[in-house]
């Protein structure tokens, strides 16, 4: 049972901030800093016309860079808050912190960050949470490390009690454990009364072993918006159809059927021949909106029509993300929310 004092909250409850690492030559985007940036700074925009954001920066240099290249665009400065900590990339929303409310204060979950299961070196990600907290800049909150691998775009949660996510992710993250055994640790440690597991979803270009964010996301206790794909040809008919079924096959806490929202499928997007993930699921709450990755595809405006029916009491604004999906994300990996009171 969930504990009285202690709640894992939606991503649509309110927040204080929003926490992202600023990319730099001595990341993975090296190669198309330049690109990414602009994303970058389209986010930062976006984000501080509803609320704050908190930029990690791994040195003074990037920090001027950064604050330089924001100000230029005539961004709302005052609610951009600089933090420097060393980082090793800067998908934030699988190397930043779960937070629980826990009376009133908060506790910092500080999961193991593996790299997705060893593919690249995270050693100075998986410490970003006790660097982060050790800082200060978090409010009335403790760190909890857990020695177990576990990213935060591999769960969703509707603030109630309920945790969705996918059994290829977790089940290869940790082979020898069950699925019973996954589901108590996961429901003990973020204070859940039932996961709910998809065995279908993935998507080609993604190498976080089929992250639930990047396949289907609560829009409400009672609503579900996932990608679907309507192409009988391509590649990911199959499995997003098997999808579509097992969602549609979920049921709510008190028994009834998830409403459901399918979002569009763009067509290909290539990359020297490789296909990119482009999913429209990746979509990041804040205060009032809902901010949406854009592909430069006719199937952006479906989508953001899709996320509006969705959310029908938030602004929904398209964030350009083409440049993020050639390091295998997308919006919502880039950003970690950080709840209301959480920030000093």
């Amino acid at each position: 049972m969930t504990e009285a004092t202690s709640r894992f909250p939606a991503e649509w409850e309110p927040q204080s901030a929003i926490l992202i690492a600023w990319p730099n030559a001595d990341t993975d985007w090296a190669e198309r800093l330049g690109e990414v940036e602009d994303t970058y700074i389209a986010l930062v925009a976006a984000i501080t016309r509803f609320q704050p954001v908190v930029v990690c920066v791994a040195d003074e240099d990037v920090e001027s860079y950064a604050q330089a290249r924001l100000s230029s665009n005539r961004i709302d400065m005052a609610r951009v808050r600089f933090v420097e900590v060393p980082y090793d990339d800067t998908w934030l929303r699988d190397s930043g912190p779960l937070s629980l409310r826990e009376g009133d204060g908060f506790r910092l979950l500080d999961f193991r960050f593996t790299g997705w299961g060893g593919k690249f070196d995270a050693s100075l990600d998986d410490q970003l949470v006790e660097r982060l907290h050790g800082m200060g800049i978090f409010s009335k909150s403790s760190r909890q490390s857990i020695d177990f691998a576990l990213e935060g775009g591999a769960i969703d949660t509707d603030g109630a009690g309920t945790l969705l996510t996918t059994w290829q992710c977790l089940h290869e993250r940790h082979p020898d454990a069950s699925r019973a055994q996954l589901t108590d640790r996961l429901a003990t440690w973020l204070r859940q009364d039932r996961v709910l597991w998809l065995d279908h979803g993935y998507l080609e270009g993604d190498d976080t072993d089929a992250h639930v964010d990047t396949l289907a996301r609560f829009a409400a206790p009672d609503a579900i918006v996932f990608q679907a794909c309507d192409d009988p040809a391509d590649s990911h008919h199959a499995e997003l159809q098997a999808m579509a079924g097992e969602i549609a096959a979920l049921r709510t806490a008190d028994g009834r059927p998830y409403r459901l929202f399918p979002l569009p499928w763009p067509a290909p997007i290539l990359d020297g021949g490789r296909r990119l993930a482009a999913s429209y699921a990746n979509f990041l709450i804040v205060n009032g909106a809902v901010l949406m990755p854009a592909y430069g595809d006719p199937a952006d405006a479906k989508a953001a029509d899709v996320m509006q029916q969705a959310f029908p009491d938030r602004e929904i604004v398209q964030v350009p993300c083409r440049p993020l999906i050639w390091q295998n994300g997308s919006l919502h990996c880039i950003t970690m929310q950080l709840p209301e009171g959480l920030v000093r």
